[in-house]
């Protein structure tokens, strides 16, 4: 009868903890019920033109695989076609009952042909209203009305660990669901300087772009957009663009189809725990100028290459990600206060902002050149020579001098060869670099112990490079 007892008592202990542990997981139906006739494939069409050229292997004539092509790949004929059509799929959701659809500007750039199927199986001919590249947002549009729309989330009060969910067509898999948490806030990528991302571990693969990311509460939170893949498909990392940046774009496509941003014309970089030391700031934060753009608005404003921006326009600048996002929402014409740190305090500047011009022009580096010195290399393990007047004058310098060669451990430096050292930094003065002599003259006064940085020019850019032991070879 103890036993009967036991027994009964342990099952219904283990029902007990195996209801607690289901009601801990998320349950996903009513929000795929809910939210997922708003969401559409986007499927593209472009046409490409046949000529001299094959499809698939897209060469000019000059390019130099185009003459093993043309012998190896079967020649146009008189009965192909002239044209080919090169089709992609992606996904999106609609944000108005009235047909207007936000996606990836990847999913419809350089489309001649835009369609548009919902989850009833009804398909459009859409119209692309505007995309931006540079936050990789399209807004486009379908002739519909009574549309089933998203509800917009606040990604702010997203938390890292959260659930969410997206749902688009991966590989052309119409309504797919797919969950998975916050990993991350607030994320930077390389050559994308205008969003936030959402960093995810929901599985998002090709198809999914443009698609929708969902909060527990069945908002919209993102748009799907990235991943990082060494194979091409999902690895469990995936980004999100956030709605809000989202949102703020669209309202500009749909004013005018395209987005005006404003710029300062200033060249930034993080600013490290060394280089923090080096220019007197209490901890790592704001970004640091690299270089300014002669006549640009930092230029006409005062702002200097070594000042440390900490607020734009009464914001504080945490890390220099940052600062694009506030310079660039903000309208061209506008006045803002700059506050910067420079020889160990603060100052504010006031910049008129200017408009960011639609392509950037790409940098040409130039050459140094210069003779070089044949004595011993400085504590640095550097060999440097100056600059003739001429290729000062070639670019637009007055100062510095280049770094021929690096030796006896002067390799463990981030200088290369070609480097112009324009200014050395400690403990917030910055002097600039006339001479060798000068410069090793400077050098001469730091211990083993010292922290140094160098203002350098490499190319037409210029960066600031810390290096810790000075003399320590």
């Amino acid at each position: 009868m103890k036993m009967r007892i036991l027994l009964c008592f342990w099952m219904m202990l283990f029902a007990v903890a195996g209801q607690a542990q289901t009601r801990d997981l998320p349950d996903f139906t009513e929000l795929a019920e809910r939210q997922g006739p708003a969401v559409v494939n986007v499927s593209t069409t472009q046409v490409i033109k046949g000529g001299n050229r094959h499809p698939g292997f897209q060469f000019d004539e000059d390019d130099p695989a185009y003459e093993f092509f043309r012998r190896f790949m079967p020649r146009q004929g008189p009965g192909m076609p002239r044209e080919f059509r090169n089709q992609s799929l992606g996904s999106g959701f609609i944000i108005s009952a009235d047909g207007y659809v936000l996606t990836n500007a990847h999913v419809v750039d350089d489309a001649d042909e835009v369609l548009v199927k919902l989850t009833d199986k009804r398909e459009f001919k859409a119209k692309v209203i505007g995309s931006d590249r540079r936050t990789d947002v399209a807004l486009i549009k379908i002739e519909a009305s009574g549309l089933p729309v998203v509800k917009l989330g606040d990604p702010e009060r997203l938390k890292v660990g959260e659930w969410v969910v997206a749902i688009g067509s991966p590989f052309g898999f119409d309504s797919t669901v797919t969950a998975g948490i916050v990993s991350a806030k607030g994320r930077s990528l390389p050559q994308e300087n205008f969003v936030p991302f959402i960093q995810t571990d929901v599985a998002i693969n090709p198809g999914n772009s443009g698609g929708p990311l969902f909060n527990m509460r069945g908002e919209v939170v993102g748009i799907n957009s990235q991943i990082y893949s060494r194979s091409g498909g999902y690895m469990g990392v995936s980004f999100a663009i956030p709605i809000d940046v989202a949102m703020q774009v669209q309202t500009q496509l749909r004013a005018s189809g395209k987005v005006n941003r404003g710029r300062i014309g200033v060249a930034i970089q993080e600013v490290t725990k060394e280089l923090a030391d080096t220019f007197g700031l209490p901890k790592p934060q704001g970004a640091l100028v690299a270089s300014v753009e002669k006549g640009a608005p930092a230029d006409k404003a005062g702002i200097e290459a070594g000042d440390v921006i900490l607020k734009f326009d009464g914001k504080a600048v945490t890390q220099s990600s940052d600062l694009p996002r506030m310079v660039g929402s903000t309208a061209p014409g506008a006045k803002a206060v700059v506050q910067v740190w420079r020889k160990g305090a603060t100052r504010d500047i006031s910049v008129t902002v200017a408009e960011m011009p639609d392509e950037k022009a790409d940098a040409r580096p130039r050459k140094s050149g210069g003779s070089v010195d044949k004595g011993t290399p400085n504590k640095l393990g550097l060999l440097l020579s100056e600059l003739s007047a001429e290729q000062r004058r070639q670019l637009g310098i007055d100062h510095g001098v280049v770094v021929e060669d690096l030796r006896n451990g002067g390799a463990r430096t981030e200088l290369r060869p070609g480097d112009i050292i324009l200014a050395l930094v400690s403990k917030g003065a910055q002097t600039d670099v006339r001479s060798v002599e000068q410069f090793n003259s400077l050098l001469s006064k730091f211990d083993k112990s010292s922290t140094i940085t160098l203002l350098v020019r490499r190319g037409d850019a210029q960066t600031f490079i810390t290096i810790k032991g000075v003399g320590d070879k």
